[in-house]
């Protein structure tokens, strides 16, 4: 029990009248000040008689000695019981005791295990319990330590030899003890106060134990032990239940744990199964015990008014409940069982069933066909949680292999049918955690689950359900779906074997076999913990889990007669590419492209429900299933289903997952190219577009063909509006870090130019003229392919503008003569020029770096103004510390030359541009002697200009 605080010692400190009472005590957040020791006081409370002096020098003796001596230990005992029943709250000796009870609930313990189980000579058990009886009473025994104490006792006490082998002094000693026990039992209880269903509870868990897989004597030791509590509560009418007690219900109501009987299912269950053991006296202890449960019980529920059944009643069922004590045993034991039944909640009968399953396993303490009863009876009619229905689930698992019986199997199959009628989705969940692999008991347990054909239509939807719960992220292995799902396509492969299960699986077989592929793409993503949860059952099958789920996909084709499509996939290695996270997606492709030689109707069932899941975005699948829908768009008979699929592709245009876009366009590439189907995706042009304008070069790099193809299918005025919108979309990517997104960009700007009409040509004039320096620049682009599209688009620009002198040098590639005509046409944008030059001095091309120095530098030359000049210089500054020496020492050379280029009289334009047109050209000629040069040169000098080419400037 809870211990208390001492009493009179406390007396010491208070002062007359300023002190708490004894019974009260302070806040943990109060302040107490601390009153001065009064010596009157002190004195008056300690002050102890001889014989207390005596009987606690005995107590403090043995603690610090510990006695082997029979008389010393029954002293010490003795002594106890003295001091707890001459004693009170407020003594001293009890202040003393108090602080020391966890020495005497020890030393009382140790006593207890030291005393011999093959004879009862002393009275030392006996007297033991008479002290902790009397500790209880006085407040003094440890909570802590009461369920290890009473463990002590009722080990020391039922292992004793049989009341038949005792005769004389001995036996009655014999009932001296147990009565004591049973008075000990009781008094805890009591002492409890309104803990006291706890402490009946904590009593009846250590007691049940002892009543199954123990010598007989035991079993009916314990069980007796349990009928004298039964009978105790009937006569205790302080002991206090929770309304909602016995089934039940009270609206409005909160349960406190406090009032709870939890385990009275449990305590049904297992007294009413050793109804049934073989023991004759246990059989008559159990039923007995039953009989003042059920008197309890009726007792409990006359406290509640609102019950429907009258006081009359429930006073004549309690006596008529003794009438089934004297029938046979099963019968008996079956009577008794269902008088309880109507008094369990769903928690209780989930006990019970656990304990019933349990007992069906050969060899049982049981019957047998009563615990197959039980089991019958309570699945009957389940209402039952999910956590309950996992535990009976496992319980079926752990115990098969040890049922042999007939009606056990047969219970055991009839439950879990009737469990997977009203709870499928646990059951299947249960079992796929119980055997992640499918071991021979699981394959047992879902053989006997498909062998009725609505129940195995049940089975299959809920494993297909199971396989699409992928979404979730748990690391619990326990409640995984990851791994469950993973589970799940085991299981599938193994159940394809039973052909009773066929005609189910055909019915849903485009879902399902779409599952197991989203699986096997799922299973790559699985962490090491993750493969080892499932893969340790079955390390030496050498089968991970990834080939498992592959291997589940091709039973599934074999079994629905596609093996040919089989074959040709392994033949193409469409197999081993889905193995791993770099091929994978081809060898989806693959998969597909084989699955398009089936029948129609399956086709367009698989597209339908393709574009079913493609409807809301989960990147769990959404990569793979657009994979797969790509591939059955090139089917020229699925066109009635092209509308859904285009819906699809307007929707994940805009996807933010990685690789999502580009593998769209794709698709859209492919009906673009084919007559019956390109002008539907008109409709998508807008949403092709937008992709321009991100950072995904695979995307626009996949758009421009797109956008080629649609532009040619436009009619009327829209080509020329749509050339003039895209026109300003295409300009940016000509810097793009793709050579096929600069080339293909370049390419179909070129094209826009040819389809602008009408009123939008002078707007168009705008953008081809902000396109002519960047082409301008591309024309040094590192490839080729980019550099010659520059050239034509530079050549059509030139025509476009009806500028024949730009379409001429552009025609020769003459890029040094273009940049002269270009600022020696329109001098106004050598600003524009300035700014469209600056991002390429960033380029990570060489080349194009080089140009822009050598531009600025000729745009430098055309500035008039000091301010505008210097800056120039500053950019051109920036440029001198480029990482190549070649574009380093070209914007030194451009700095000093416009630092003296402000002597127009002697120094125009025209002779710079001869000098930089023979600097460039010896520059290019002989590049590792201007290596050399700037890596040795820190501050060029006039003289160097020469060496480069560049006469140097005149003095003023």
């Amino acid at each position: 029990m809870a211990g208390r605080p001492p009493g009179l010692l406390r007396r010491a400190w208070e002062e007359d009248g300023a002190a708490l009472a004894p019974s009260s005590r302070p806040k943990p957040n109060e302040m107490c000040k601390v009153q001065p020791l009064r010596a009157d006081l002190c004195l008056s409370a300690l002050a102890l008689s001889r014989e207390e002096e005596n009987t606690l020098d005995i107590i403090r003796t043995f603690l610090r000695r510990r006695s082997k001596q029979e008389t010393e230990k029954l002293r010490f005992l003795a002594s106890i019981c003295t001091v707890c029943s001459t004693t009170s709250v407020d003594s001293t000796m009890w202040d003393m005791l108090y602080f020391c009870q966890l020495e005497v609930v020890e030393a009382i313990e140790v006593l207890l295990q030291e005393e011999p189980t093959d004879h009862l000579g002393t009275a030392l058990r006996q007297q033991a319990m008479l002290a902790i009886t009397s500790m209880s009473r006085a407040g003094l025994l440890l909570q802590e330590k009461s369920s290890s104490l009473l463990h002590t006792c009722f080990c020391s006490i039922f292992h004793l030899p049989p009341q038949e082998d005792t005769q004389g002094p001995k036996a009655s000693l014999y009932s001296k003890t147990l009565a004591a026990m049973d008075s000990m039992l009781q008094v805890l209880v009591r002492s409890a106060g309104t803990l006291g269903i706890l402490e009946l509870q904590n009593i009846l868990q250590l007691l049940l134990p002892f009543t199954s897989s123990q010598p007989a004597v035991v079993q009916e030791r314990a069980m007796a032990r349990i009928a004298r509590l039964a009978n105790f509560i009937t006569t205790y009418p302080l002991l206090q239940v929770c309304p909602c007690f016995a089934q039940t219900t009270v609206l409005r109501h909160q349960c406190s744990k406090t009032y709870q009987f939890v385990m009275l299912g449990r305590l049904v269950g297992h007294l009413t199964l050793c109804c049934t053991c073989k023991d004759k006296g246990t059989r008559h202890e159990a039923a007995e015990a039953l009989h003042h449960l059920h008197t309890f019980i009726l007792q409990q529920r006359r406290r509640w008014p609102w019950l429907h059944d009258t006081g009359q009643l429930q006073h004549q069922e309690g006596w008529q409940a003794r009438q089934p004590w004297q029938l046979s045993q099963n019968s008996r034991a079956s009577r008794i069982f269902l008088m309880f039944m109507k008094y369990l909640q769903p928690s209780d009968q989930a006990d019970i069933i656990l304990m019933a399953i349990k007992s069906l396993r050969a060899p049982s303490a049981y019957s047998i066909s009563f615990a197959a009863h039980m089991v019958d009876v309570l699945v009957a009619d389940p209402a039952f949680q999910p956590g309950q229905v996992l535990n009976i689930v496992w319980a079926i698992y752990r115990n098969l292999p040890s049922v042999r019986a007939v009606i056990a199997l047969n219970s055991l199959d009839r439950a879990l049918l009737v469990l997977m009628e009203k709870h499928p989705s646990e059951v299947v969940a249960s079992l796929l955690q119980c055997s992640p692999t499918c071991t021979h008991v699981a394959m047992a347990m879902w053989k006997v689950m498909l062998s009725e054909p609505q129940i195995a239509e049940k089975v299959v939807r809920e494993l297909l359900s199971m396989l699409m719960n992928q979404s979730l992220r748990k690391t619990s292995t326990k409640d995984n779906p990851r791994i469950l799902s993973l589970a799940a396509a085991r299981t599938i492969s193994e159940i394809l074997l039973q052909p009773a299960c066929l005609r189910e699986v055909e019915a849903i077989f485009p879902q399902l076999f779409l599952a197991l592929l989203f699986q096997v793409s799922f299973t790559t993503e699985l962490t090491l913990q993750e493969v080892h949860v499932f893969w340790r059952e079955h390390q030496q099958d050498l089968l991970t889990p990834i080939r498992s789920a592959v291997q589940s996909v091709r039973v599934l084709l074999c079994s629905m007669g596609f093996e040919s499509q089989v074959l040709a996939i392994e033949a193409q290695g469409g197999w081993d590419a889905l193995l791993s996270t770099q091929t994978h997606l081809m060898g989806v492709r693959i998969v597909a492209r084989e699955m398009m030689k089936t029948p129609r109707p399956l086709r367009s069932t698989i597209f339908c429900h393709l574009a079913e899941l493609l409807s809301v975005e989960d990147p769990t699948w959404e990569m793979i299933a657009m994979a797969f829908l790509i591939e059955m768009v090139g089917c020229t008979d699925l066109n009635e289903e092209l509308d859904r699929a285009l819906e699809i592709f307007s929707m994940y245009l805009q996807s933010q997952c990685l690789g999502m876009p580009s593998l769209v366009l794709r698709g859209i590439l492919r009906l673009t190219e084919r007559p019956d189907t390109a002008r539907k995706t008109l409709v998508l042009l807008p949403y092709v577009m937008e992709r321009l304008q991100g950072a995904d070069s695979d995307a626009s790099a996949a758009a421009l063909p797109v956008l080629g193809n649609m532009l040619r299918l436009l009619e009327g005025k829209t080509p020329s509006l749509t050339a003039l919108a895209l026109a300003d979309k295409l300009q940016p990517l000509f810097n793009d870090e793709s050579d096929t997104v600069r080339e293909l960009s370049i390419r179909l700007f070129q094209n826009v130019m040819g389809l602008v009409v009408g009123a939008e040509k002078k707007k168009m004039k705008k953008e081809v003229w902000d396109s002519l320096l960047p082409l301008l620049f591309h024309l040094h682009d590192q490839n080729k392919s980019v550099a010659k599209a520059s050239q034509e688009a530079l050549h059509s620009a030139g025509r476009f503008l009806k500028w024949e002198q730009l379409a001429q040098l552009a025609e020769t590639a003459q890029a040094w003569r273009i940049s002269e005509c270009l600022l020696a046409r329109n001098r106004s944008r050598a600003k524009d020029y300035l700014r469209q030059s600056q991002p390429y001095l960033q380029s990570p091309q060489e080349p194009l770096r080089r140009e822009a120095v050598r531009f600025i530098g000729l745009i430098g030359r055309q500035v008039n103004e000091h301010e505008k000049m210097e800056y120039v210089r500053e950019v051109l500054q920036g440029a001198r510390k480029d990482a190549s020496p070649l574009v380093s020492s070209l914007a030194t050379q451009m700095v000093l030359i416009l630092r003296r280029g402000r002597l127009k009289s002697r120094f125009n334009l025209q002779r710079l541009s001869l000098q930089l047109s023979r600097a460039w050209t010896r520059w290019r000629s002989a590049p590792s002697e201007h290596s050399a040069w700037a890596e040795t040169t820190q501050q060029p000098q006039p003289e160097d200009a020469l060496q480069a080419g560049v006469s140097p400037l005149p003095e003023v």
